[in-house]
């Protein structure tokens, strides 16, 4: 084996021939057009889906294949709906990633690709709500909660570990196979392998989805907002003060 590969194809192709497969077997069984040959010699690079799929066919470690674990497999919960990857600063502190619209299209494909995962932009919020566990940013698209969270906002979300933690008066980033949702999540009574979920927009339905489809979930406690508009109420009030204004300016006209 070529030791100036990079560990992660070293690792990936010590797999398949553990298990016993052909470079084409395998590459089949992955979803990999033709084999596996590019991979293991280093000319295309293991992708997001890739290693969820080594993870889901045979329980691999994503953090080991990448040499940042010794344990090589993982148990296997469908509850089990934490961060695939996790973010921290130099001093080993964790950041908060931000996932705009753009990105969130391919955010389910690579989410347990660090390289893929470790360019998105990332800050720190200086506040004791954020300590002591891992949050991460996305920005909302559609309208579908309105009127709690618009287009174009920005919701922070707090990494949940298992879906059993989920509580149906919360709002939760919802990270499926194929899309990032932003919905309440409402666990369905005499049903544990199925969760509802809820917008706040009345004019989009309930769905339902199998709970060994969400990847990853985020429980929103807080958003970020531009452009706050003047509450209705204000304006309504100075336009009645006008109005007295102007009626009690005529009553003094009348009177003189």
């Amino acid at each position: 084996m070529n030791i100036n590969l990079p560990i992660e194809i070293r690792r990936f192709k010590k797999i398949r021939e553990e298990q016993g497969y052909t470079q084409q077997a395998f590459a089949e069984l992955l979803g990999i057009k033709s084999s596996t040959a590019d991979i293991e010699r280093g000319k295309i690079k293991l992708s997001g889906t890739v290693v969820m799929q080594l993870l889901n066919q045979f329980g691999v470690n994503p953090l080991w294949l990448f040499g940042k674990s010794l344990e090589v497999h993982l148990r296997l919960d469908q509850s089990d709906v934490s961060p695939k990857v996790i973010a921290v600063d130099p001093s080993g502190e964790d950041i908060i990633l931000l996932v705009n619209q753009k990105a969130a299209a391919g955010y389910p494909n690579n989410v347990q690709d660090m390289g893929w995962v470790g360019q998105l932009p990332a800050f720190h919020i200086p506040l004791p709500e954020y300590r002591n566990a891992t949050y991460r940013g996305f920005q909302v698209e559609g309208d579908s909660m309105l009127p709690n969270i618009r287009p174009n906002e920005w919701v922070l979300g707090r990494a949940v570990q298992s879906v059993n933690e989920v509580s149906d008066s919360k709002i939760y980033i919802v990270v499926l196979f194929d899309s990032v949702l932003v919905k309440k999540l409402q666990k369905i009574p005499g049903v544990t392998k199925k969760v509802r979920l809820i917008s706040l927009n009345s004019e989009y339905l309930p769905i339902e989805i199998a709970v060994k489809d969400i990847q990853e979930l985020w429980q929103v406690n807080s958003k970020l907002t531009f452009g706050v508009d003047e509450p209705n109420e204000s304006s309504l009030l100075r336009e009645l003060q006008a109005s007295m204004n102007e009626l009690k300016s005529q009553l003094t006209r009348l009177q003189s």
